[in-house]
């Protein structure tokens, strides 16, 4: 096969779905075409300019205002603003001829078979030859939207189904039609992984594909159980959330926020088009649903739902639920059962399924019940849906956010006690899966030699699962090439000569067992390996340092300890970037405080796409204190040209900490200095992440790294920079923009970033300015205010302003 690339798409259609699929692509380079139709009437503001239906601005009214309308929604769909100018917009009478030039056509018009079959028949009079052509449809058989057009069209034609929000949800699900090209599929399959960051997903052509199958006959099964099992919604939202490993959104909110009408319409066509689906009378809506959809509470898109904002008389908001026997809208009811209790001391989700399956109380019931029916429900899926079982577990934690698929959940709780469930309830697994225990076959899923096998239907034995050789799993090697571990880290050796240091910690804190584990890996490196690598696949890198830690210290007035302690992580990111070996971070998720120090001071950084990294210090009083002041001076001083003005290059870099600039994205963390470009880079597919980073330590090693110098050079501006800081502060304090105490951390920080009150400006070393750094962290930790903060912080999980 020749040689496929992908630098021009056309996106055909410019809702949500449409908009969002372009604003992706933007993301990972490729230059788009968005394309809509034209209105046929003007609007008032036209009809007020004097405009007519043929001026341009007119035409392209939709496409461009559904383009804005998407850039400026949350959470933003672009990785950085500066990419919408890779989207091109027009309309489908003036433009489409331009298909000519795109390499890939993707069309995401509504969804209806007649109007959709009319789009393609007007794309294949201008598409290339060759030119591949996709469906983004939800559920329409992909065989018969292609009917009637030319073999070429045919063999370049199948579904690629995106999930809403496209940036953020990873399935990507290739539905072949019954004349595909068996290459195009496999190049899509690898063009959503590794250029997309998508779980890509070969579906077959059957109803609802993967994902919204099983996800919706999950919400369809839990719409039933809710009045059998006499649960109010809260409960429900309660045990089908985080505490499963499911988003917050649980349950009900999370149809509220998609949209009931959507939800109902795709379990209508699946109640529809799956005639022979056991469980089909669980797709027939219930009552209370059919009401809401009589009364249009269809979600937040309606203003109500199964929750309700409403705003009291006082002035506040609040947030009430509906009663499912009455559908009257009540106050909100806190959700409380013994089971889950038995379960906050378990951090791992996959560990807590045989505690929450064993509860004795309604819980237990809850998840027996539901674990039955959804066990049965995707063993008779394969081979209807896919022939391959870990694909349904791969669409259900890639499109739905579930941390495990139900075969990974199954596994957890045991094969033979999921039977058991399925029999209590009167249901039947498909008759594969006592095939399996009767071949001996224990569980699903098997490890070897760092590999994930799954049981194959077919061969009737475990078989490895493809396209993995791409990605380090630490979940498949961390037993097998333990090198150290203590409570906080285990260190493992990846293969050729490179190390990685795994965070254990709660949310990855960064406390002493952490940074003794850091320095152990690069005590180990330096001796026996020639990289070291910083990463870990949780769902954020980490957090930052253990404000608990530091708030005991304060309270307890130890401030010898503290001191330390400080010095100890000040010593710990200095080893990361003056040891003999290179060290590559690889940060994703929240990367906060600490975290993000770390990040600052590595050779180099790998960062996903998805990473969400800043000096957030300033929320709990402190200041950075762990080098990232001190990193932040030096950053600014670096940058510094002549002739600039180096007070407002300084001021930057002080702002970032200052405001707590969080960035969105990897690529907005080189706006706020904390990724630089040439040195750090960026993955889409957050699974290659490891890979590559190991990669990056490997060519560093290979190119002949030598251990740098400490640096005595850095410029730092003295009192002329304090004296600007100070008065800026004080003008902030004056105009009520920041308090008292806001002032105080923020002068701490200048007195720092400008290298003390020297009289002019000078060259020092690090070590001066993380002493000034360290001496400054201390201070604020004597304060009653910032006590306040880091105390709320941990009670609350959220900033004081104080």
């Amino acid at each position: 096969m020749a040689k496929r690339t992908i630098n021009k798409v056309a996106v055909i259609g410019s809702g949500i779905m449409g908009s969002g699929i372009a604003c992706h692509f933007a993301n990972i380079g490729v230059e788009v075409l968005l394309l809509d139709i034209v209105p046929r009437e003007l609007n008032e503001k036209e009809q007020a300019k004097g405009l007519t239906l043929e001026d341009k601005v007119v035409r392209n009214r939709m496409v461009n205002d559904a383009l804005t309308k998407a850039i400026k929604s949350k959470p933003a769909p672009l990785y950085h603003k500066s990419f919408a100018s890779r989207i091109t917009t027009g309309n489908l009478e003036d433009d489409i001829a331009k298909v000519s030039e795109v390499d890939w056509i993707i069309e995401v018009v509504v969804e209806r078979l007649d109007i959709k079959k009319q789009v393609f028949e007007n794309l294949e009079k201008y598409r290339k030859p060759g030119t591949l052509i996709t469906s983004n449809t939800s559920g329409i058989p992909i065989k018969f939207m292609s009917e009637g057009r030319s073999e070429d069209f045919q063999a370049h034609f199948c579904g690629t189904h995106f999930f809403n929000p496209a940036r953020y949800l990873k399935l990507f699900e290739i539905i072949p039609g019954p004349k595909t090209n068996p290459e195009v599929l496999d190049f899509l399959n690898g063009y959503g992984e590794q250029y997309l960051g998508k779980t890509s997903v070969v579906a077959k052509d059957t109803p609802a594909f993967i994902g919204n199958r099983i996800g919706i006959f999950s919400i369809m099964s839990l719409f039933h159980m809710v009045k059998e099992m006499d649960l109010t919604i809260e409960e429900v939202d309660k045990l089908s959330g985080p505490v499963i490993g499911r988003p917050k959104s649980a349950t009900f909110r999370t149809v509220d926020v998609v949209g009931l009408d959507t939800l109902v319409h795709v379990a209508n066509g699946i109640a529809d088009n799956c005639p022979d689906d056991e469980r089909k009378p669980l797709f027939v809506l219930p009552d209370f649903i059919n009401t809401m959809m009589e009364n249009q509470w269809l979600g937040s898109k309606s203003g109500q739902g199964f929750y309700k904002k409403v705003k009291k008389e006082d002035g506040s908001s609040e947030i009430l639920s509906l009663d499912l026997n009455t559908l009257e809208y009540r106050a909100k009811k806190r959700a409380s059962f013994g089971t889950l209790e038995l379960t906050k001391s378990i951090d791992k989700v996959i560990d807590r399924w045989p505690v929450l399956v064993g509860g004795k109380d309604k819980a237990g019931e809850f998840y027996r019940k539901t674990l039955a029916a959804l066990f049965a429900y995707v063993s008779h899926r394969v081979p209807e849906i896919t022939d391959q079982l870990y694909k349904i577990d791969d669409a259900m934690k890639a499109g739905f956010g579930w941390e495990h698929g139900p075969f990974q959940i199954w596994d957890a709780i045991g094969v033979d006690k999921g039977l058991e469930f399925i029999a209590a309830e009167g249901l039947e697994a498909a008759a594969w899966v006592q095939e399996m225990r009767d071949s001996g076959s224990y569980s699903f899923y098997s490890v070897v030699d760092g590999a994930t096998y799954s049981y194959d239907r077919d061969q009737k034995s475990q078989q490895k699962i493809p396209g993995q050789d791409a990605f380090i799993i630490l979940d498949n090697i961390r037993k097998s090439k333990e090198v150290f571990k203590n409570s906080g880290v285990v260190v493992e050796d990846l293969g050729d000569g490179i190390l990685n240091v795994e965070f254990q910690s709660k949310m990855n804190t960064i406390g002493g067992d952490v940074l003794a584990g850091l320095n152990k890996a690069v005590d180990i490196a330096e001796k026996d390996f020639d990289g070291l690598v910083v990463g870990n696949q949780a769902a954020n890198f980490s957090v930052g340092a253990n404000i608990g830690m530091i708030f005991m210290m304060a309270v307890e007035q130890e401030y010898d300890e503290l001191n330390a302690a400080i010095k100890y992580f000040q010593d710990t990111v200095m080893r990361m970037r003056y040891s003999s070996i290179p060290t590559v971070v690889a940060p994703h998720g929240m990367t906060l405080g600490g975290g993000c120090e770390l990040s600052l001071h590595a050779d180099m950084v790998v960062a996903a796409a998805e990473t969400y990294i800043g000096l957030v210090e300033f929320g709990v009083g402190v200041i950075p204190g762990g080098g990232g002041s001190k990193e932040m001076a030096l950053r600014a001083a670096d940058t510094f040209h002549k002739n600039d003005v180096e007070l407002n290059v300084l001021q930057e870099y002080f702002l970032t900490i200052g405001m707590a600039k969080v960035a969105t994205s990897a690529y907005e963390a080189y706006d706020t200095g904390i990724l630089q470009k040439g040195k750090d880079i960026v993955v889409v597919n957050k699974d290659r992440q490891l890979a590559t980073a190991k990669a990056y330590a490997r060519i560093m090693a290979d190119r002949g790294y030598t251990k740098p110098i400490q640096r005595t050079d850095v410029k730092v501006l003295g009192k002329q920079a304090l004296g600007m800081f100070l008065v800026g502060t004080d003008s902030m304090e004056a105009g009520r923009y920041i308090s008292e105490h806001d002032k105080k951390i923020a002068n701490k920080l200048a007195y720092v970033m400008a290298g003390g009150d020297l009289s002019e400006p000078q060259r020092v070393s690090e070590q001066y300015l993380l002493n000034l750094e360290r001496e400054a962290f201390l201070s604020l930790c004597t304060e009653r205010k910032t006590l306040e903060r880091i105390e709320h912080m941990l009670k609350k999980g959220k900033p004081l302003r104080n």
